[in-house]
Parts: structure tokens; sequence; C-alpha cells
């Protein structure tokens, strides 16, 4: 989950060389007077400079002894950065280069060019959370926990998330190869790119007098969305209220809380935990537009995030219930911090808690109401189970849970 805003991480830099390894250093050597938590002060700052020796000792001699000169210096400098949020252990945290910035943002903003597929690095193995609706890749067939194995003959393996996304994400109109784990089995997948336009919000009212609204994801202009759509919904006088998660990867936490205002009445939406121990609470109002509709969440492994902060609000206010998957387990949140070469930082601040402060890192929701969907074989047709057990349940019907077997939730 990500802050909608973020504050940069260094305040000055030296010109030249010199101000891209102290940008290197980050929040160690310059770190800025309004930043969230002061790390190191002037005591420290000197123990810090003599840590720092040996990287200089390498600088020089890279420079001086190296075979093939010159080195790229801008590539010196992000490898380093890379390494140093490598040493973190936590793949949330990461350096993105100018272009992948661009692109993070562009992704927020509601459009960019690629094939329209969440990934996330899971223990080395480039991951899909989620295709995005109508994307090349969920036409494609793209599933989430899809493991990518290679684009254009590349092995994305071991790669940097970041880098592994830059190769499958490129123009519209060209194509990508890619080889794709799923159960074991490897999978030769072509996919042309295109434009992915992410209006998030779409609904209906279905014919059983139930209001539906899909969430594909939570970007900047997604509550506005929804305040747009409610009103239209509401007025045909629905018994009930679904709200689709699934295959939701999340996005901004200011989205997230506005969003969540509309369905619960004033109290806690989640807590942010720091490492420090501090907690910090985030509330709604009472001024809400569904608040007193009956409602279903549905949620399924590609559920992540912010959407898994919605749906743990909504569940353990009491508010509605959940229907579907274990979600997919991110439990923490981001903020993003623009540098001065116009790449950023994707930094790890916080783990959230649910209202009765749970958390659901690697572990994911569990839902009220286990329903698996069916598997389709080729020329099937599908059924949405739990988009009918939602209905079930909100017509008074007896839905059957069936929880998996325990080798198959999240872990």
């Amino acid at each position: 989950m990500n802050s909608r805003t973020g504050t940069n991480f260094v305040s000055a830099l030296f010109i030249g060389v010199g101000a891209f390894i102290i940008f290197a250093a980050g929040y160690v050597l310059g770190q800025a007077p309004n930043a969230p938590y002061q790390v190191f002060g002037p005591q420290t700052a000197v123990a810090a400079d003599d840590e720092f020796e040996p990287f200089w000792e390498v600088w020089n001699l890279i420079h001086d002894q190296y075979l093939r000169q010159p080195v790229d210096n801008v590539a010196l400098v992000e490898g380093a950065i890379d390494g140093m949020l490598a040493t973190l252990g936590d793949p949330h945290t990461r350096y993105l280069s100018p272009q992948d910035q661009q692109a993070a943002q562009e992704s927020m903003d509601g459009e960019f060019q690629g094939i329209g597929a969440e990934v996330e690095d899971v223990d080395g193995a480039i991951t899909v959370v989620t295709p995005i609706d109508g994307s090349p890749a969920q036409e494609a067939g793209i599933q989430p926990g899809d493991i990518l194995r290679e684009a254009d003959g590349v092995a994305l393996t071991g790669m940097d998330v970041t880098e592994a996304a830059a190769l499958v994400r490129g123009p519209a109109g060209t194509t990508v190869s890619l080889v794709i784990e799923r159960d074991g089995e490897l999978l030769n997948v072509d996919i042309v790119r295109d434009v992915i336009k992410l209006a998030t919000v779409r609904g209906e009212v279905l014919e059983e007098g139930i209001a539906y609204v899909r969430l594909s994801r939570f970007g900047n202009n997604t509550d506005e969305e929804l305040a747009d759509l409610l009103p239209e919904l509401l007025a045909e006088n629905p018994t009930g209220l679904i709200l689709d998660l699934r295959r939701n990867p999340g996005g901004a936490l200011d989205t997230t809380v506005d969003i969540a205002n509309q369905f619960l009445d004033e109290g806690l939406v989640l807590v942010e935990r720091f490492g420090d121990g501090d907690k910090r609470p985030f509330e709604v109002d009472n001024d809400g537009l569904a608040q007193d509709i009956p409602m279903v969440v549905l949620v399924d492994e590609g559920s992540a995030s912010a959407s898994e902060v919605l749906a743990g609000a909504i569940q353990d206010r009491g508010r509605g219930i959940i229907i579907g998957q274990v979600s997919f387990g991110k439990g923490t949140v981001q903020t993003w911090h623009t540098l001065s070469n116009d790449g950023g930082v994707r930094v790890t601040i916080a783990e959230w808690l649910t209202p009765e402060e749970s958390s659901i890192d690697q572990v994911g929701l569990t839902p009220d109401y286990f329903i698996p969907l069916p598997e389709v074989e080729d020329g099937g047709e599908f059924e949405d189970t739990q988009l009918q057990a939602a209905i079930d349940y909100l017509q008074g019907k007896t839905i059957i849970s069936v929880p998996p077997e325990p080798d198959l939730q999240n872990e």
C-alpha cells in the first residue's frame, strides 16, 4: 500500500559525481530535517563517514584499475542503491530508475503501456499478483500466482522486480514472448502490448436487485469514480451490495481511506505500526453514501494491500462478510520518494493492522465463507461461484463454506 505523497530523502546534494554517491547513501548521509524519523544525529554522522570508507575505496579502485574504461558512473550508483536496499530483505523496498518511476506514476494516474499485470518478487521469482481487468495479460489467460520465468529469451528468475518489469513492459503494438510457470508446468505465451487505461470502478444493479461494484485497483481517482457511481446504483433501491475486490492489487492509502468512508460509519479503518512501536490510526467520519445497505466483499489470492485494508476493516467492524479465498497477504505500507535524478525509492515504513489490530502480512485475510472457483476445461463455460454465493447470502439463502486444504492456504 502506498502513501499518495512522500517526503524526499535528501534535502541538499553535492554537485557532480559526489552528488550521486551521497544520494546513494540516501537516508544515511543526507536526511532531510522534515523526514519522518531522524536516524542519525551529529555523533553518528561521523561514524557513518568511517563506515563508508570502504565504499570510496572500491569506487576509486574501479576508476583507477578496472580494465574496461570509462565506467558508467550512473550505473555504478544505481547498482549501489539496489545493493543497499537488497540487504534489507524486503521485496517492497526498492529503487526505481527514472523510467520505472515514470511508469509507476503513469499507472497510478490511470494509463501506461505494457501487458497490464501487477507483479511482486516472491523468493526470487517474479510472480503475478493479478492481471488488470481488460488488459492483454488478462486476455492471454495470465493468472494470479503465475511465475514469469523469461521475457524475450531473458531469464527473469532472481532479477530485481523493477528490471524484470521493464523487460516485460514496452510500447503499445509490440509483442513480448513470455515463459510462464504455472503449477510446475512451463507455458509459452506471446502477448501484444497495449495502452492500459485504468478505469478502476464499474458497477451495475444485477437482475436480483443487488448492486454490484467492482474495484480493479486503488488509483489516484478511484474514490472520485466510486462517489460518482454509488448515487446511480443506490437510486435503484438495491436490497444489498457486493463489493468485488478480487484480483485488486491495491494502491494509494489516502484513496483507500476515502473509499472506506463510503461504507463505514464513524470509526477506525486501520492502524499503521512503525518500527519503533508507534501507532497511527486512520479513521473515517459518518457521511458515506452506503453505510447501511447489507454488504458482501469478494476477495481472492489476487486481492492485496489496499484491497485487504478495506476488506479487513469491513470484516472487523461487522459491516459485512467476506466471501472467496484467502487474500494475498501484503500487510506493509510503502512511501514513494522522488529523487534528484527523477528516479525514486519505494520504502516500507510501517505495517498496517486491521481495526482489531490483526496483522495479515504473509498470511492474508481469512474469508467468512470459503468458496472456490471451479476449474474450466477448454471450451467450457465459466461459472462464478463466488459471485453467486454472495447473491445467495444477500437473499438469505444458505451457502456452504469449503475451506482449502492446509497446504493450499497462503503461507
